[in-house]
């Protein structure tokens, strides 16, 4: 449950990780918004290694309950009470990773409301009432893409869980366009092993996917780590195109039209 070997960050002058703990200092919880792939959920585990504390992570979804989370009786009888992975994170500390929170039922971020609040606390109402008290070091960070009719499934976070965020921080993608990150050039030469050449064309590609993901013509805009696969096939000896058509291709869309797009984009650059 503790992060070890997280890969480094590219940030070209956000100060991520500084404001995430910042926030968890003084307010103890915080929300990171932003689209798919900018990296939310690879600086939650940076921080968690940077600061020593294990991750305890729920990907929320439609059939994430709030027993799968607070806990419930097991066995024959019923009668052996299991700490769900919240009530275990107010017990013991950590940090608290809501991924996807804008998929979380209603139920789940009702439950949550007294613990983010001053009061502090979880009443177990399944278990004779037993009060759980936020543990001292008991930090929490949700994680969403922006509310949107393309991603299946999310909805407008709930209001009082919403303001019960002391802190948001917005991600983006740091080559989008005609912008292209430098750091993002070597961190893929870095590790991919690749010439800067046909790294420099890789971040155009994905930073053009970006632009037209974030103007809605394309589904999904790809991360760095996307980027690198493709970057290591080419390095193992596939040519471009064939080694994209393995990666980026395949991964935007199911759709044919789409696949030819992506497809004709990249044969532009290279």
């Amino acid at each position: 449950m503790f992060p070890k070997g997280t890969p480094e960050y590219v940030d070209s002058g956000q100060r991520y990780v500084e404001r995430i703990i910042r926030a968890l200092y003084y307010f103890k919880q915080c929300a990171l918004i932003g689209p798919s792939g900018t990296g939310k959920t690879h600086i939650t585990y940076l921080v968690a290694e940077l600061t020593g504390l294990p991750v305890w992570e729920v990907n929320c979804g439609l059939q994430t309950s709030s027993y799968d989370l607070i806990g419930r009786f097991i066995g024959l009888g019923k009668e052996n009470w299991v700490d769900g992975q919240v009530t275990s994170w107010l017990r013991y500390g950590g940090l608290l990773y809501l991924d996807e929170a804008n998929m979380m039922k209603q139920d789940v971020a009702t439950r949550l409301n007294p613990v983010l609040d001053t009061r502090g606390h979880l009443v177990l109402n399944e278990k004779d009432n037993e009060i759980v008290v936020r543990h001292p070091y008991a930090y929490l960070i949700i994680s969403m893409n922006p509310f949107s009719a393309e991603f299946a499934g999310t909805k407008p976070l709930n209001a009082a869980f919403r303001r019960r965020m002391s802190v948001w921080i917005n991600f983006d993608y740091e080559s989008v366009g005609e912008r292209i990150s430098q750091k993002e050039v070597e961190l893929l030469i870095k590790r991919a092993q690749i010439d800067e050449d046909t790294a420099y064309k890789i971040i155009r590609v994905g930073a053009e996917m970006r632009r037209q993901y974030k103007a809605g013509d394309l589904p999904y805009g790809p991360s760095i780590g996307d980027l690198i696969h493709w970057a290591v096939l080419i390095k193992d000896g596939s040519d471009p195109i064939s080694a994209a058509e393995e990666t980026i291709v395949a991964l935007t869309s199911d759709s044919v039209e789409v696949q030819a797009d992506v497809r004709r984009l990249i044969e532009s650059i290279f």
